[in-house]
């Protein structure tokens, strides 16, 4: 493969989501390996992108035009395209694709990320009723990405492609501690992630009413409404919380470097990033038991029942002893070594080289 073409077009111009994210650093990585020709649909989206990157302005994938894109990078001289999704326009194709699905939790939870347009809202919606629609997409491509194991098992459980699914792990931005912490003095808890039912917030803050020493700290934007609901609820169980409504990627890394534990109590989650991004300074991570994040925190994650607020609390209260605090931030450390964009990328080009 002489040139990877890398379909750069959902990098959002305001904030990252999940997939802009993953194509950021992606394609950093890629880039160092072999040429990258990144496709995008806005000049803007070349700020995010390594200086000097070789592009082509097409379509927003969004738009209708979408449809016809493999004709223009036909046009191009395209062998190897890759796509972070799997809605790229295929007809007359003649090179080699890779496309991506990371998981699968919108069938179980069907609400469409609102920042789309109405009609890709309700486009999203019917698709995610059925797994046919989903068959028809990754079987067009000649090898399918995905982001776990787990997302993995649950494609070839489905039958969702017949084409091999290949694990192109999601990771972190920036770099890991080089030692692991000591015991803080904090007593804080980080939440960071939405406030939508399956995310089971309510759990996290029944638990603080049972651990008076400890501060949950809710780091993500909320609406009005929903913070009341919460505020009630703490303030019934006599709960600590703090809402922070929103904090940037600065004060994130901060606060995960003096807090004594990341908590998650989801009952449903596609990766689980936060976990990776805790682990690599050392902070350790207390979530609930799903299997997706026993693959990603491994033996150092702490696990308890989604719905049993004193579970939660006594992993909490067993991490106040010293040397098991410590032992939890080390073991961390050395899971969060496997997410790393470098072996993200080298697994991304070992599909395509199996492709030929």
């Amino acid at each position: 493969m002489d040139v990877l073409h890398f379909d750069a077009r959902f990098i959002r111009l305001d904030h990252h989501d999940g997939i802009s994210r993953f194509s950021v650093e992606l394609i950093k990585a890629v880039a160092d390996k072999v040429k990258v020709v990144a496709i995008i649909h806005d000049p803007r989206q070349l700020e995010h992108l390594p200086s000097g990157i070789e592009y082509v302005l097409l379509n927003n994938p969004q738009s209708p035009l979408g449809f016809f894109i493999a004709k223009k990078l036909n046009k191009l001289g395209a062998s190897h395209v890759f796509s972070p999704m799997q809605i790229m326009g295929t007809a007359g194709r003649k090179y080699k694709l890779v496309l991506t699905l990371h998981d699968l939790i919108y069938y179980r939870h069907k609400k469409p990320p609102q920042d789309l347009n109405f009609l890709v809202q309700l486009i999203w919606r019917s698709y995610h009723l059925s797994y046919w629609p989903q068959r028809l997409l990754l079987n067009r491509a000649d090898a399918v990405a995905t982001v776990s194991k787990t997302t993995k098992r649950l494609i070839e459980q489905h039958r969702l492609t017949k084409r091999e699914v290949g694990v192109v792990y999601n990771a972190a931005p920036g770099e890991p501690a080089s030692t692991a912490r000591t015991m803080p003095k904090s007593r804080s808890l980080l939440y960071i992630g939405s406030f939508m039912p399956y995310k089971n917030v309510e759990t996290l803050v029944k638990a603080l009413g049972l651990l008076p020493r400890f501060e949950l700290h809710l780091l993500s934007k909320i609406d009005k409404s929903r913070q009341a609901d919460l505020e009630q609820l703490a303030n019934g169980v006599g709960a600590n919380v703090v809402f922070h409504s929103g904090v940037s990627d600065e004060e994130y890394a901060g606060l995960l470097k003096e807090s004594f534990a990341l908590v998650s109590a989801s009952r449903d989650e596609g990766f689980g990033i936060p976990l990776v991004e805790a682990m690599q300074q050392g902070t350790p991570v207390v979530v609930s038991d799903l299997e997706i994040f026993h693959e990603v925190a491994g033996t150092a994650g702490k696990y308890f029942s989604p719905d049993q607020p004193e579970e939660f609390a006594s992993r909490i209260a067993e991490l106040e002893d010293a040397k098991l605090w410590a032992e939890a931030s080390n073991q961390g450390l050395n899971q969060a070594k496997q997410f790393n964009w470098d072996s993200s990328a080298n697994a991304l080009l070992e599909l395509f080289r199996k492709l030929g």
